[in-house]
């Protein structure tokens, strides 16, 4: 009997020493999996490096393409055209999943390609989330570039450890390129960093905080929350929000998603950008003044009117950076803590001005 007993208590421990081998293994593949506090910045652009054109989500016209890819050669870039840019499906989008994939995988993958610029938003990037390891979206960092429904794709890049930016496209970039949003994401991509001096604004809270900024495209980022793509479970963060078309009322119905996820329990602070076209069908007089009613119970400071999104001016955001969000009564300050040559910027001034090279 002690002898069946002694086997039975050396099975138990066999079981619990395999049981903790596992549990060890999988704690360590699941820090290899998100990395959503330390992300690494690629490297930045010189003059003569190869930055990819891609179409993720919708399809634009080739003269677009071809029209910024005059802007990245002038900038001294050498842009290489994805090989399935151009082409359509179901109407809408730029390719096949498995076409928009392949141009994805061959952008990251492709190590003379130092840079991804998309061509545009829409919709169908969110096809791509349980497509991409965040391993394959980290094992070359290298900037992406886009916003509205690219947004999905910096969630991505945040789970995976990668910064990215928040800019302008090629439906944008194709007009010259010498716009102000345009040339300070070119400066960006060359190592200089803006630190924004934004104006003061009326629905604005005081105060200073820290975090990872995150967001982007309020519509395309909130059904993300869940999945493997979600940018905002844990951690400290800025969330910068913005939005085209939509009414009040479903923005409203997407902030409460935000506080009823307690994503809004782990902001440090808060970015409203442009808030394009949306329709007033509830009374508020704004959509700051509304989303107001729903940060007035934290403790955290509120920039409004940042111009980033979809109106005429979309100054480039550093996704997954450390920030620093300063809000005070004559103005605010956002800064980007990552290396490279810090650049003043007032946007009062950026979005009147028009630089010339």
């Amino acid at each position: 009997m002690r002898q069946i007993k002694t086997k039975l208590m050396n099975i138990n421990i066999a079981k619990l020493s395999v049981l903790a081998a596992m549990l060890l293994v999988g704690g360590s593949i699941l820090a290899q999996q998100k990395n959503t506090q330390n992300c690494v910045a690629p490297p930045f652009l010189k003059k003569g490096d190869k930055v990819a054109l891609i179409s993720p989500a919708y399809s634009t016209a080739m003269e677009n393409v071809w029209n910024t890819a005059e802007v990245l050669r002038g900038w001294g870039l050498e842009p290489v055209v994805g090989p399935n840019v151009g082409k359509t499906d179901a109407g809408k989008y730029a390719g096949t999943l498995e076409e928009r994939m392949s141009d994805l995988r061959w952008a990251l993958n492709a190590p003379d390609i130092k840079a991804i610029i998309c061509n545009r938003g829409g919709y169908g990037a969110i096809h791509m989330v349980d497509q991409l390891s965040l391993g394959e979206l980290s094992a070359h960092p290298k900037w992406l570039v886009g916003f509205s429904d690219i947004t999905t794709l910096h969630a991505m890049l945040r789970c995976a450890g990668v910064m990215s930016v928040h800019g302008t496209m090629s439906s944008f970039l194709a007009k010259g390129g010498t716009d102000t949003s345009s040339t300070l994401l070119r400066d960006l991509l060359m190592g200089k960093v803006p630190r924004y001096e934004v104006p003061a604004h009326p629905q604005n809270r005081q105060g200073k905080g820290r975090g990872i900024l995150v967001g982007g495209n309020l519509c395309t980022f909130a059904p993300l929350m869940g999945s493997s793509a979600d940018a905002l479970a844990e951690g400290d963060i800025i969330l910068f929000v913005e939005e085209v078309g939509e009414s009040f009322h479903n923005l409203d119905r997407l902030f409460n998603m935000l506080r009823l996820q307690g994503v809004l329990k782990r902001c440090k602070g808060v970015v409203l950008g442009e808030f394009t076209g949306c329709k007033a069908d509830l009374s508020y007089e704004s959509v700051e003044a509304m989303v107001s009613r729903y940060l007035s119970d934290y403790d955290i400071p509120v920039l409004c009117g940042f111009p980033a999104g979809h109106g005429d001016i979309n100054l480039p955001l550093v996704m997954g950076a450390p920030v620093v969000l300063d809000v005070r009564s004559n103005g605010a300050t956002l800064s980007f803590d990552i290396e490279g040559k810090q650049q003043k910027v007032n946007t009062a001034d950026a979005t009147a001005m028009q630089t010339e090279e």
